[in-house]
């Protein structure tokens, strides 16, 4: 049994409720405000997202039009399955129930007093059901299958909102196109959508990349430049692998969430953003947080909803509509005049792809449509134009092939398999593929030029001397690609 399935009987955190393994129900969590109520002058606010800013400027999500009220009076924020109330210095105070508080939990039908404004406070657990959708695609995610149609259906539903979204799933299942997909059908659709690698950007630069910096703040900040949220204003930045991100940097993250501004490195001026935030894991952050190596404030923060993309072995019967997707949508299966140089795709070779584990997912799908797009002699995909370890035919390859192209399938053959590569320490990694490209690239060239090496070398742009280093740091011989 999933732990969502069991409810609590208040309204908390937006989770979805699963039975027998399927999502059923998508409680989303909103809070009402209803300013002075009673009075003539009542009004009624309805929010979805996890901080709520109150004060007596209209950047502030509610505007008190009122002189007791300071521009930034207080802020309420949503913890987990708690809420709490915090004042922001201000001049009059907040008030809970009427006692004066610095930071207070919050109970529903709790009154608030801001300055001479009272506000009730009432979360509320909206509950949305989930069917699968009869739709096979959805902004660019494309999928039959009933887990995709169901990701449809939850992902058509939060959309809309400004729910902060966590996206986990293994390496290669399209956590990205998902996020990019939650921004084209927001609110936001018209703004940026900004992009950072948590686990690709130095430790000592992801701070400012994130939050910007002034001119010499550090040793080659000639300088100032914006951050990534700063960029992102108005719209959406995705955090992917997320999972990375360094214990010391959370705690500042958190602080853009809660305050909802940025400080540059270098400034004490603090930036108002409006961002929403979809972050993306290969981790199960609960566990990362039970270990000790993700904060829980930071996860309770961002994981307003929690996706979870299946496996590509999961959702097998999705390999064939991809397989046309790609065919369709990307620029390798294109030849000069745009024409498509790959429409069908032969039954055998179908069946090995839907016989296959899959576990680089649809990234190493879309490797093997490009591979084969490379190799096929006609606009069908055979058998013979998958990789040996797919189609089960690692060797001969077919006699009546030229041996140049013979030989560069083999090389194909040897370049490394994303999925093995991601299994591989970061230096381990980069070694093996270079040292792939190498080889490929060096065996390539010779064999286009018939193995000499000075006609090979100066079309590479290296050094002869260096081609040769090359050859025989990789056992390439003349007489093997000549």
């Amino acid at each position: 049994m999933s732990p969502y399935d069991q409810m609590p009987s208040h309204p908390a955190h937006t989770k979805i409720a699963y039975i027998d393994g399927h999502p059923a129900t998508l409680h989303l969590r909103k809070t009402h405000l209803v300013v002075n109520p009673g009075s003539d002058n009542e009004r009624t606010y309805s929010f979805d997202q996890d901080i709520i800013t109150i004060g007596a400027t209209a950047a502030c999500d509610v505007f008190l039009d009122d002189e007791t009220v300071s521009r930034k009076h207080c802020r309420i924020i949503q913890d987990g399955p708690d809420v709490r109330v915090v004042d922001l210095q201000s001049t009059n105070g907040t008030w809970v129930e009427g006692v004066r508080v610095a930071e207070a939990y919050l109970e529903p039908d709790i009154l608030l007093g801001v300055g001479n404004c009272i506000i009730r406070f009432n979360p509320v657990d909206e509950q949305l059901p989930i069917t699968p959708t009869v739709a096979e695609r959805l902004g660019d995610i494309v999928g039959k299958s009933v887990k995709m149609r169901e990701i449809f259906g939850i992902i058509e539903k939060i959309a809309p909102t400004g729910a902060s979204v966590i996206i986990e799933g293994e390496t290669g299942t399209g956590k990205e196109v998902v996020a990019r997909t939650l921004h084209k059908l927001s609110t936001r659709a018209d703004a940026p959508f900004v992009v950072l690698d948590c686990g690709a950007v130095p430790e000592n630069l992801i701070e400012s990349e994130l939050f910007g910096h002034e001119k010499g703040s550090f040793t080659g900040a000639v300088m100032s430049r914006k951050g990534l949220f700063e960029m992102a204003e108005g719209g959406t930045i995705f955090l992917d692998e997320l999972g990375e991100l360094a214990l010391d940097l959370q705690p500042k993250l958190l602080r853009v969430l809660e305050q909802r501004e940025v400080r540059r490195v270098g400034s004490n001026k603090p930036i108002p953003v409006n961002v929403r935030v979809v972050a993306a894991t290969n981790r199960t952050l609960a566990e990362e947080v039970e270990a000790g190596r993700f904060r829980e404030d930071l996860f309770y923060r961002l994981s307003v909803v929690r996706l979870n993309l299946p496996p590509l072995r999961e959702r097998i019967e999705d390999v064939e509509l991809l397989i046309h997707h790609f065919f369709r949508k990307l620029a390798f299966n294109r030849d000069a005049q745009d024409q498509l140089k790959l429409d069908t795709i032969a039954p055998d070779a179908l069946s090995a792809l839907h016989a296959y584990h899959w576990p680089g997912n649809v990234r190493e799908l879309v490797n093997t449509i490009e591979r084969a797009c490379s190799f096929a002699r006609t606009n069908t995909v055979t058998l013979a134009d998958l990789p040996g370890y797919i189609s089960g035919h690692d060797a001969p390859y077919d006699l009546k092939m030229p041996a140049s192209q013979a030989q560069e399938r083999a090389q194909f053959d040897d370049v490394p398999r994303p999925a093995d590569l991601n299994e591989m320490p970061f230096k381990r990694a980069k070694e093996e593929w270079v040292a792939s490209f190498e080889k490929d690239y060096i065996s390539t060239l010779l064999a286009r030029h018939s193995g000499n090496i000075s006609s090979a070398s100066r079309e590479a742009d290296i050094d002869r001397k260096y081609f040769r280093k090359l050859m025989y740091k990789h056992e390439i011989d003349v007489d093997d690609v000549s």
